[in-house]
Order: C-alpha cells, then structure tokens, then sequence
C-alpha cells in the first residue's frame, strides 16, 4: 500500500511468476496490476485486480480503509486481469454500488452471471460522482482498448485514472512513481504498440480529450503512476497513435530459401544508406 496524494491510495498488487503477460508479451520484470482508493467523506475504489491475488488485493483494501467501508467500486475496464474481483468485492461490502457505463453491465453479466442491477450506477460521458471534496468525471474511452472502457479524471487533486492507457510492462518494487523508478520509456512503448496499438484513432479522440485537462498526475492500470514525465508520455503517446515515427529509421525482414532474397534485402538496406537513412536494421525472420 503506497500513498499517490493524502486521499489516493495505492492498493495493487505485483505478479513476478508470470513469464507472458496475455500469453503473449515477454514480462521478463513482472507485471502489476493496480488498484487505487479514493478515501473521502465517502469511499470509491478503483478497478479490482487479476484473480490469482484476490486475498492479497482485500488485505491491501482493508488496510487502506483503515475500519471503513466502501461507498462505491468504479469498475473503468472489463477485462479480467482488473475485473475479475468483482464479484468478491461485490459479496463482501454488499452496501457498495457499482459504477459503470451502458456497455460495462452487459459484460459484467455474462462474466459473473448478474449486473447487480439494483447496486448499478450508470455514468455517461461528463458525469460527475462527489465523493466529498472529490469530484469524479468520467471520460468515455471506446477501443482503448475494450469498448465498455472509460477513464476518470479528479478534479481536486487533477489525477486521472487511465484505465489500460498510460500503462507499461513491469512489475513495481520499492515505489509506485515513474520518477522514482527505473522506469523505461521502451517497456511503455512496447505495452503500447502490442496493447492498443491497433486503436490509434480512438487514443487520438481520448488524447483530444485529455488535452482539455489539467493533469498532474496518471493513475494506469499497469505499471507506474506518472507524475513528472507525463509531458513527455502524452506527446509519446500522440505520436505513436498518429504512426508518426520517432526516428527515420528502417526496419528490413525478410526470409531467404537460396540467398537471393537475403542479397536483394542487402541491395534494398544499401540503396536505403545511400538516400541518408542513417539507422537501418536487418532482420533474417527465420532467425529473429
């Protein structure tokens, strides 16, 4: 449990077992999975976490609330690494609501088997929920990188709750901040290109958005919260949404049965270096 601002409370959890993250993404660092407490006159919590650290995730829960009890769960993304505790969660504060949009409680029903219609509140773009002296704004964020995803922004302390964006591959150890980690800018944009990279039009309309916003600090799902790097991370983000490259650079890949392709990839990568292409990479696929 670390503290993000006095109210905002850091109660994710680290998982170092596992190897691909989706089955898929080299973790060689881990990954974490986070979770976060806004503590007010009333109690709001942000996304549960994957299902193998249900008890570890209530433990870091009951220690934040300090002999409180949650007034709401604010459930920004469905997939199951942040939503599959929400059932348990559900079960053991049965006074709490559950926050959501149209397109969260359809999913959240064929997942758990109900909507829990009579604890559902329903948000739509701008809305705002006082948890006291903290107003929560939702933003709509379809296709980064669920369709039911939204993002929240807190007006009093200027936190903006990501959801999937913003996230990067790695377990957390020692601190939560980018600026007091080893945090790499790679391990955001390898997350980014392999986890919602395909969506750029959509991370354009969230970034038009957020551009509206004073933003002090970024609370993603994955990895750090990021407070004075965020300049940077948006403009990263924005150029990578807009496939515009960071470095003129190639990128060459090709596979050679008898050589002759090999020779054309060499001719290609020589034909590149003599237009002033500077950094140029070869790539045999049936080796790499």
């Amino acid at each position: 449990m670390f503290k993000v601002t006095e109210d905002i409370i850091y109660v994710g959890v680290n998982d170092h077992e596992v190897d691909l993250f989706e089955g898929q993404y080299d973790v060689p660092n881990g990954m974490a999975y986070n979770s976060y407490v806004v503590l007010d006159e009333k109690v709001a919590v942000f996304d549960t976490v994957d299902a193998h650290f249900k008890d570890e995730w209530l433990a870091n829960l009951e220690e934040a609330f300090a002999g409180r009890t949650p007034d709401y769960l604010i459930v920004q993304h469905m997939e199951p690494d942040h939503a599959a505790n929400i059932a348990t969660f559900a079960e053991k504060y049965p006074e709490a609501k559950i926050v959501g949009n149209a397109k969260t409680f359809p999913m959240m029903k064929q997942f758990f088997g109900t909507d829990f219609a009579d604890r559902q509140v329903i948000v739509k773009e701008g809305e705002t929920l006082s948890t006291g002296k903290h107003n929560l704004t939702f933003v709509m964020a379809p296709m980064v990188h669920w369709p039911e995803v939204m993002v929240t922004y807190e007006t009093e302390t200027k936190t903006l709750f990501s959801a999937d964006a913003f996230g990067v591959f790695g377990a957390l150890s020692g601190n939560i901040f980018a600026d007091e980690t080893d945090f790499d800018i790679s391990e955001a944009r390898r997350y980014y290109t392999n986890i919602v990279g395909k969506y750029g039009a959509q991370v354009q309309s969230l970034l038009k958005k957020a551009s509206a916003l004073e933003i002090n600090r970024i609370c993603p799902l994955h990895g750090p919260v990021h407070r004075k790097d965020i300049r940077v991370l948006i403009e990263k983000y924005d150029k990578w949404s807009s496939y515009t490259p960071e470095d003129t650079s190639v990128a060459v890949f090709y596979a050679s049965v008898y050589g002759n392709t090999e020779n054309a990839a060499e001719i290609l990568t020589s034909k590149l270096a003599a237009k002033g292409i500077k950094s140029i990479k070869l790539y045999d696929v049936s080796a790499t």
